[in-house]
């Protein structure tokens, strides 16, 4: 059994907030469970080419923007799944930080971070 608590995880600055990192690679669960806090007024253009991840909603909010431009509001009890590796911009209010809670799948190596200073949607 693994029990943590989010004081004892660890924080990686990952571009435009801190993601705590529950479950990593190392655990051997198959997959991995981070607590990600994306900075107020902030924009990440990303995606998954190695992983899927589902988000869900625990604080704040924002939306998720599709490459169609089709946009999701996210609110607290807003689940989000990119089933497909989908790129997508990631942005949070301009008033409150947005806190979801996210798996992914395979599992993260635990020390991955974006690059969103890059024209391309940042992946790992």
């Amino acid at each position: 059994m693994i029990v943590r608590r989010l004081e004892s995880v660890a924080s990686i600055e990952w571009g435009n907030g801190l993601s705590r990192r529950f479950l990593t690679q190392s655990d051997g669960v198959g997959y991995s469970v981070t607590d990600t806090v994306v900075k107020a007024g902030t924009k990440s253009r990303l995606e998954y080419r190695n992983h899927l991840e589902t988000c869900y909603c625990i604080e704040g909010s924002g939306e998720v923007v599709d490459q169609a431009g089709n946009s999701h509001p996210i609110t607290p009890g807003t689940l989000y799944a990119l089933d497909q590796h989908d790129a997508h911009w990631l942005i949070a209010s301009p008033h409150e930080d947005l806190r979801l809670v996210c798996v992914f799948t395979p599992a993260l190596h635990g020390n991955e971070t974006h690059n969103l200073d890059s024209p391309d949607f940042s992946q790992y």
